[in-house]
């Protein structure tokens, strides 16, 4: 065991931290959240953290501010405990879409969350799949952002095989860079569905770009929040000719009664299988046999014994992406 490492999992990442101190070898520390009469948190980790180096692991989901304030606050405490280092482990970033002023008087509340977690004490940083790369600038300590699209590809492949007819869609044209180097790497096609604005949070989905008639199309996004968009995207594939459309998220926070809707098209076949992790904590209760959660713990585990063993994260890729690779050419023979 690694004695100068200590994880500490909050409310929302007690689960992966469970695991890292399992597979890693280090410490799992115990931490007390408590309420006072008004609501304020109290956070205290119950054992010593003087000189060590310190995991804190928080989803900031739902609900957001009381999860923000948990993390805030738990790592304030670390550092007035003299903790030597503080590793923000963040599978779920709130805010992480209010990156940047859309319109006038908008705040850029992403930027703002960043200096909180930075304020409180922390001296690193671990994200998943954060909205836009930009957030790692708001940021003046050093972040690793992670994607689990490599581990997505992975679970589906060895369910079902990589055929010849199986291709990458971009649910929009700021996820074409993305899907397009997964598309590359794979050596399958790629396709991009047309999303536009035709006026404040309206969004209309109007043609697909790429053949993908008789195709096993993977849409792939960072997250599902109430899920219109990318519904509306699996019906038009489907209309498009597609085989199958298999939908993955990294986050799947299914707002406003989502997930009814996706129970639905699933059933309908609208959407053949749903692919999320489980980042958003409550989604490893649901139960439907079309949707897949994905749990992230070894893969988080892999990442941080590489961070104190000082070696290549690549490596973990190419670990998950080697392995679709090879069920691929082995389904074409």
């Amino acid at each position: 065991m690694n004695k100068n490492w200590i994880v500490f999992g909050l409310s929302n990442g007690l689960h992966y931290a469970k695991e890292i101190a399992k597979r890693v070898g280090i410490e799992l520390g115990e931490v007390s959240v408590s309420k006072f009469a008004d609501g304020e948190l109290l956070v205290k980790p119950k054992v010593p953290v003087r000189g060590k180096d310190v995991l804190i692991v928080q989803s900031t989901s739902t609900p957001v501010n009381d999860n923000l304030m948990e993390l805030l606050i738990a790592i304030d405490a670390l550092k007035r405990a003299s903790a030597q280092s503080i590793i923000a482990v963040i599978p779920y970033y709130g805010y992480g879409r209010q990156d940047r002023k859309a319109k006038g008087r908008e705040p850029i509340t992403c930027k703002l969350v960043a200096d909180f977690i930075m304020k409180a004490g922390a001296t690193k940083v671990i994200l998943i799949d954060i909205h836009s790369e930009q957030t790692q600038g708001f940021f003046d300590v050093p972040v690793d952002t992670l994607t689990a699209a490599s581990i997505l590809i992975n679970e589906y492949t060895k369910r079902n095989g990589c055929e010849k007819n199986f291709c990458i869609v971009a649910p929009d044209y700021g996820a074409v860079k993305k899907a397009r180097n997964i598309s590359e790497y794979l050596d399958v096609q790629l396709a991009i569905v047309d999303k536009r604005r035709p006026k404040p949070n309206v969004v209309e989905v109007s043609n697909i770009l790429g053949d993908v008639r008789g195709k096993d199309c993977l849409l792939i996004d960072d997250m599902i929040d109430t899920g219109g968009t990318v519904l509306s995207s699996a019906k038009l594939l489907k209309e498009a000719g597609s085989k199958k459309v298999i939908i993955m998220a990294t986050h799947g926070l299914f707002s406003n009664n989502a997930i009814e809707k996706f129970y639905k098209a699933l059933d309908d076949n609208i959407v053949d299988e749903l692919y999320v992790t489980d980042t958003i904590i409550e989604n490893m209760s649901i139960k439907h046999k079309k949707i897949i959660v994905i749990d992230l713990s070894i893969f988080l585990s892999e990442i941080i014994e590489a961070q104190i063993k000082h070696t290549s994260v690549s490596k973990i890729y190419d670990k998950y992406w080697n392995n679709v690779c090879n069920i691929k050419k082995i389904s074409k023979k």
